[in-house]
């Protein structure tokens, strides 16, 4: 499908990396697995003190429950060359955004944004998009879509590679990206559009119109997530489903090779010390079918896949997985920290860059079969008859 280019957007676009558009295109297929059954979760608590061990529900219905470690035959950990910058360079043009302490953060939005919208941070968002998208068996969703859906809602697109590319596997589909800054490409499918909100205000979409709304890793960015599934609700056509899906750092192992004592266990209970006091806890997804069952949603499916931490799985999928959460989180970490630890918590800056130095060494160490839930997979249908 040819793309169009939008420098006429009225939305202020600016002129973004036109490769873009053709970084990984056509991972995903529109098959569901019918397979996956609902998983059931404990009700979250508040997020665990460094004294207690940070744990995860384990899952019941994923295809790596109980993943096997490869042998190696050394510790020195994985090679350099990990780093993101195997994968082709991404650029943009951002035209509105507030620089502070090197890095650009959104402009716009009823809060003050914790995340940065700078190309290093899309970066993170495009090394994320492809890690998740081959964890759910290379496919962009896992919830029941129709096979022509006429509209599709992005929430929170980033980078837009996600919309990009669902856009390419629906050519007939109307689909949104929507997010807080102008961070997309402009050379996009004719049928693509990105708009400039915040989710957390009132939607104007009107209702019953998506076919299907997709949201993925909003961290830091929801406050009211009971008010955030009502609009969707509205927004959906009755039949349609919601589906989100996001990280929660309760670093676990099965075999217990994560030391309690670690400074990869500390950066966790920073990240949930620095959400919480935002009001954007982090334990969120835990409460999502929760949520949802009180808005009136049907169906609900809950899944819990498991990202490890790095290439220790003996399985091929699982140890590129591994290597993209390694690169992810030596490379990129430091985006979800990089405004808040100071600002939020009063932090140290020197006590944080010695933290994180322990950290990176004690990641790339395959004897520890570390693994990050990568969630809380959650979908659910508005009912088809509406009371």
């Amino acid at each position: 499908m040819p793309y169009t280019d939008h420098d006429d957007d009225p939305a202020g676009f600016g002129s973004g990396d036109d490769q873009r558009q053709d970084k990984g295109k056509h991972l995903a297929t529109n098959k569901t697995d019918t397979n996956e059954q609902q998983c059931d979760f404990d009700e979250p608590g508040i997020a665990p003190s460094l004294n207690e061990s940070l744990s995860a529900p384990t899952a019941t219905d994923t295809d790596n429950d109980s993943i096997e470690p490869d042998r190696w035959t050394d510790d020195e950990g994985y090679a350099e060359s990990t780093s993101t910058r195997y994968l082709s360079s991404i650029a943009s043009d951002i035209r509105r955004g507030v620089e502070e302490n090197g890095r650009l953060y959104a402009a716009y939005g009823m809060h003050k944004q914790w995340l940065p919208i700078d190309d290093e941070e899309l970066d993170r968002n495009d090394l994320q998009h492809y890690k998740f998208t081959l964890l759910l068996g290379n496919r962009l969703f896992i919830c029941p879509v129709p096979s022509d859906p006429q509209k599709i809602l992005d929430l929170g697109t980033g980078s837009g590679i996600w919309a990009i590319e669902v856009a390419d596997m629906f050519p007939s589909a109307e689909v949104i990206g929507v997010d807080l800054a102008p961070t997309q490409p402009n050379l996009i499918p004719p049928n693509l559009s990105f708009e400039i909100d915040d989710i957390e205000n009132d939607w104007l979409w009107g209702e019953n119109k998506f076919d299907f709304i997709h949201a993925r890793e909003l961290i830091m960015a929801i406050r009211d997530w009971p008010r955030l599934f009502r609009q969707a609700k509205r927004a959906l056509k009755p039949g349609a489903y919601l589906q989100l899906g996001a990280s929660v750092p309760l670093f676990s192992s099965d075999d217990d090779t994560l030391p309690k004592d670690s400074a990869y266990l500390e950066t966790a209970q920073i990240f949930f010390d620095m959400s919480a006091k935002v009001g954007v806890s982090g334990m969120e997804p835990l409460s999502w079918t929760k949520y949802l069952e009180e808005e009136g949603y049907e169906d609900i499916v809950q899944k819990m896949y498991k990202i490890p931490t790095n290439p220790w799985p003996k399985d091929e999928r699982l140890k590129r997985i591994g290597a993209l959460e390694l690169t992810h989180y030596r490379d990129g970490i430091m985006n979800v920290f990089a405004r808040g630890y100071k600002d939020i918590l009063g932090g140290d800056q020197t006590y944080f860059q010695v933290l994180m130095a322990r950290a990176r060494n004690e990641v790339v160490n395959r004897n520890m079969h570390s693994w990050v839930p990568y969630s809380y997979v959650v979908y659910a249908k508005k009912p088809s008859i509406l009371s």
